[in-house]
């Protein structure tokens, strides 16, 4: 297929092939923008969970220096909340800053996937739209003295591209808007962990080893030495 021909059944359809030329690259860019993005924040924000994970408890100095670990990660938020509120405030009163915080965080992790929600139901139909135009290019002929049948046939397979590339555009950005919005999902399970361990960590009580058993306090086991 040659640039001519291109240009040629983009003419024919009256430009809506450049209009839907202008959806994929919108959609291709949206979604290596994002994928980009949320990829690198599940890997990095992993390794702030699991450095939470291995601390058995959180003070403000810990809680900081884990923030500033974080840098510009959702989970910064969290610990930034965390660091400034840790023994001012209740173990409920902290729950509810940390939701606060994963609310407010929430519309910045899907953003722009609207674009392709958008793309996914406008390509069909600016597709469908394009064939149309062109069926009447094909008509046309059969108002000329003289006409080919072939010429009809092949003017309704040059109209058919339109809607072909339209529902192609619909299902790469289906594809895309799905597996991002997995991602974004995978993010927020991270945050809600986060926010488990930053309140079980800050809470005072002891928390289970690996084991399930939970340490005992200094005194007890001093206890037990001398008995």
């Amino acid at each position: 297929m040659s640039i001519n021909y291109i240009i040629y059944l983009a003419d024919y359809s009256d430009g809506v092939l450049y209009v839907l030329a202008t959806l994929l690259v919108l959609a291709l860019g949206v979604m290596i923008d994002r994928f980009w993005s949320l990829r690198s924040t599940i890997l990095h924000g992993r390794s702030i969970i699991d450095a939470t994970t291995s601390a058995p408890a959180l003070n403000a100095a810990e809680l900081a220096r884990l923030r500033d670990q974080a840098g510009n990660l959702p989970e910064a938020a969290l610990l930034d909340m965390a660091a400034r509120h840790v023994g001012a405030v209740s173990t409920d009163a902290m729950a509810n800053r940390l939701d606060e915080t994963v609310m407010l965080l929430a519309p910045r992790l899907d953003s722009r996937l609207w674009v392709l929600d958008t793309v996914v139901t406008l390509a069909p139909l600016l597709g469908l739209f394009g064939t149309i135009i062109g069926m009447f290019h094909a008509f046309n002929v059969l108002a000329q003295p003289g006409h080919a049948p072939a010429e009809v046939t092949g003017g309704v397979a040059d109209a058919l591209v339109a809607t072909a590339f339209g529902i192609f555009i619909a299902m790469l950005g289906l594809t895309g808007f799905n597996a991002l919005s997995n991602q974004v999902r995978h993010v927020l399970h991270q945050l809600d962990c986060m926010k488990m361990l930053i309140v079980n960590r800050t809470d005072g009580a002891p928390n289970l080893t690996a084991r399930g058993a939970a340490p005992q306090p200094a005194s007890h086991t001093a206890a037990f030495a001398e008995a």
